[in-house]
């Protein structure tokens, strides 16, 4: 999870800024995310599946391209690579173990890479992927030794490390126990050097078997609905996607909170944000000679002496009854903290005191942190458990980070998820929605509008329930962010053209329209009088006082003003209309429409009779 100032606005937040505040997150660990890819080159994995399914390394490939591209686009500074174990080609640093290729070192994801993977996908990508690297002896344990040295060959400072393993063999090394022994000992050295290790294991004929070898070599489940998740082997691409996303999405808190039920007890608290607005990157300003970003910073200088000011010399103030109140940052500091950081129980409420319209911003989600306080789990689970059962949520004073004022927020219990892969949907925990004071809420005077009648409300209910559906935000993607996205993609990669992106918010007229059926047509009756058309533009109004006649312009001339106009020299003043008049009126053959055409016309007719 990002920092609380990434995500909503504070009032306080452009005051922190300026006064060079740090508004990071309470992280224990600071540093790059890092991933490795260990894949299995071997020819089981290549073999297509039924009704000309993908084989299981095209599917992997697929999951690889996908996580380097949405690395480019959230956090572009994680460090990915991409290792093939039980190759007949050997490469990596130094060329110390046999049958292990790096195909990428541990670094950022770039177009580069992004164009590598997509070569070694579909039947050329196999063909590739042979040619290159070809399929031979498996040694687990190697490949495990190449990508602990990948980790200690990077110099940077690392917050999470983890390796995935991508095979459809339940045991790769057959009957060689020796090679057993040193994969579980190298997974083991890996695990206490702080690496995540996960099985991504796809299916095989007759099964796939995690007890044979696999058990020993991953890391335990980080929760305990997870065991089941790692038994189950992935079919389908889309569940092997999730399943990857789910363990490579951060999970970072945007602060660490105590939860104070009573006098000394407390239960600490992790509070993260569930859902975020995707919102195109800003601009980065490059020099122009060099292309290299350009880095802004701002002094303060005396308005009347031309001085650089240093922090310690500006001061705050503020009007109050005509006079000016100076304070000095330490009393600013004081006035606006109300009290310590943390959440603090008020009492209980039912769920039908809870409404829609005491929704201000968005909600966040708390977890227990077992790490802060022991036994908060415990105590966390058996409040939730409690709330769930007697329908209520937990009413408590918030004060998210320091020197921010305090929120009334409602703690609502939310039970755990899980889809038809035993794959965590929505976890356990509870939903602090974020309450209105009494000075958010006004009187809003509603409209006077005329009261449809009850077959009108009734007609209008029957195609409501016919176009209601289940809304998932996941389901609808921001058109102009793909879009922007897409194109970004397309110039990176070299591409002819960008992906067509759908617009998934565009009504979807042929199935409303199937589902309504007569409906519409019924409910104009009742609507609208006879011979009414709503879809028809209404006639312009008509301004009053002023007839048609009265708005047509005087076009006819006499013969007197028309000379009268040729001796002054006048007759140029006169607009086309009068003039195309003047030539029908007398009689007169013209060569063309045009202004000087009629004019020429007029003048030799007129001089002919002069």
């Amino acid at each position: 999870m990002a920092e609380w100032n990434a995500y909503y606005h504070n009032e306080d937040e452009e005051e922190e800024q300026e006064e060079g505040e740090q508004s990071g997150g309470d992280y224990k660990v600071t540093g790059r995310d890092s991933l490795v890819f260990l894949v299995d080159a071997s020819k089981e994995m290549f073999i297509k599946g039924e009704d000309g399914q993908p084989s299981n390394f095209d599917m992997t490939m697929e999951v690889v391209r996908s996580v380097y591209t949405s690395k480019i686009i959230s956090s572009h500074r994680d460090l990915v690579a991409l290792v093939f174990y039980g190759t007949e080609q050997s490469k990596n640093p130094r060329n110390s173990f046999k049958h292990v290729y790096v195909y990428h070192d541990l670094d950022e994801p770039g177009a580069k890479r992004v164009r590598d993977v997509d070569g070694l996908q579909g039947d050329k990508g196999a063909q590739l992927a042979a040619d290159t690297m070809g399929s031979g002896e498996t040694s687990l344990g190697d490949a495990l030794w190449c990508c602990a040295n990948l980790y200690s060959d990077i110099k940077l400072r690392l917050s999470h490390k983890r390796l995935m393993i991508f095979t459809c063999r339940d045991d790769p090394h057959g009957d060689d126990s020796t090679k057993d022994r040193q994969a579980r000992t190298k997974a083991s050295d890996l695990k206490e050097t702080g690496v995540v290790i996960d099985l991504m294991h796809m299916m095989k004929p007759g099964g796939f078997d995690v007890s044979l070898f696999f058990c020993d070599i991953v890391s335990p489940p980080e929760d305990e609905s997870e065991l089941g998740l790692q038994l189950e082997p992935c079919d389908k691409l889309d569940d092997l996607k999730k399943r990857v996303r789910a363990k490579e999405q951060k999970k970072r808190t945007m602060s660490r909170l105590n939860l104070c039920l009573g006098k000394g007890i407390n239960v600490a608290v992790g509070m993260y944000a569930t859902a975020v607005m995707t919102r195109k990157p800003s601009a980065i300003r490059l020099y122009r000679e060099t292309n290299e970003p350009v880095r802004s910073k701002t002094r303060t200088f005396h308005t009347q002496t031309g001085s650089l000011l240093l922090p310690s010399e500006i001061k705050k103030a503020q009007v109050y009854g005509k006079k000016q109140i100076v304070m000095e940052r330490d009393e600013v500091d004081t006035i606006k903290r109300f009290d310590d950081p943390g959440l603090l129980l008020m009492g209980f409420k039912p769920m039908e005191k809870l409404k829609l319209h005491h929704h201000i911003r968005p909600a966040v989600f708390l977890y227990p942190e077992e790490d802060e306080v022991k036994g908060s789990t415990c105590l966390f689970s058996a409040l939730l458990m409690k709330c769930r059962e007697k329908n209520v949520f937990a009413l408590c004073r918030c004060i998210s980070r320091r020197n921010y004022p305090p929120r009334f927020v409602a703690l609502v219990p939310q039970k755990e998820e899980v889809d038809h892969g035993k794959v965590q949907i929505t976890p356990p925990g509870f939903n602090a929605i974020f309450l209105p004071y009494a000075d958010d809420i006004r009187t809003v005077d509603a409209p006077q509008c005329p009261v449809a009648s009850q077959m009108q409300v009734n007609k209008m209910k029957e195609i409501v329930s016919k176009l209601r559906f289940k809304y998932r935000s996941d389901a609808f993607e921001n058109p102009v962010v793909q879009q922007h996205y897409r194109n970004l993609e397309a110039l990176a990669l070299d591409m002819m053209a960008p992906e067509d992106t759908e617009d998934l918010i565009m009504p979807k007229v042929e199935q409303i329209d199937q589902r309504l059926g007569p409906l519409v047509q019924e409910f104009k009756d009742l609507v609208y009088p006879n011979g009414y058309n709503p879809e028809s533009k209404p006639a312009a109004k008509r301004k009053t006082g002023q007839s048609g006649a009265e708005k047509k312009p005087k076009m006819e001339v006499s013969e007197d003003e028309l000379k009268a106009h040729m001796q002054n020299g006048t007759l140029g003043k006169l607009t086309v209309p009068i003039l195309k008049e003047a030539c029908k009126q007398f009689g007169i053959r013209t060569t063309g429409t045009k202004k000087q055409e009629l004019l020429d016309a007029l003048t030799q007719h007129f001089q002919f009779f002069l």
